[in-house]
């Protein structure tokens, strides 16, 4: 799947969160805003389910948070690079700066597995994390994770 079908530019953002609960809702505002048949409480409440069950921290600054809802048609992703690191609870116990977080239909479990594994490969490329860590706003962040 091409990154850009699922990732728009208004979702793609730097940003100052401060902690995991404002990233989450944060990431929650950005998809409601581009998606008005979606709350911003229930998205948030999906991530939230999902980071109940385990952090989606992967260690090395990056978290993945995702979540499954039943009433979206097609996978939907928000990329932030935090500007501070936030803690996170992440398998290595570091801080997260660079953050994919994606909600997919509640019947597409493939679809959302494979797509968290392309990311998950994705962000484990050393050039590609560093030339995002060095983008300074969204255009230009939005622009190195769709290349």
């Amino acid at each position: 799947m091409e990154l850009s079908t699922i990732l728009q530019p208004e979702c793609t953002t730097c940003a100052t969160p401060g902690s995991k609960k404002k990233v989450l809702e944060l990431i929650s505002d950005l998809i409601a805003a581009q998606y008005p048949s979606l709350s911003s409480q229930e998205i948030f409440e999906s991530l939230l389910t999902r980071e109940k069950m385990g952090s989606t921290g992967i260690g090395n600054g990056i978290a993945i948070p995702h979540g499954r809802l039943t009433n979206i048609s097609h996978p939907v992703a928000v990329f932030i690079k935090c500007e501070e690191p936030i803690p996170f609870d992440s398998i290595d116990n570091q801080p997260v700066d660079i953050l994919f977080a994606l909600l997919v239909p509640a019947d597409q479990c493939e679809q959302h597995l494979s797509t968290l594994s392309a990311m998950a490969q994705k962000l484990n490329d050393k050039v590609i994390l560093k030339q995002l860590r060095k983008t300074q706003d969204g255009s230009e962040l939005y622009q190195v994770i769709t290349q």
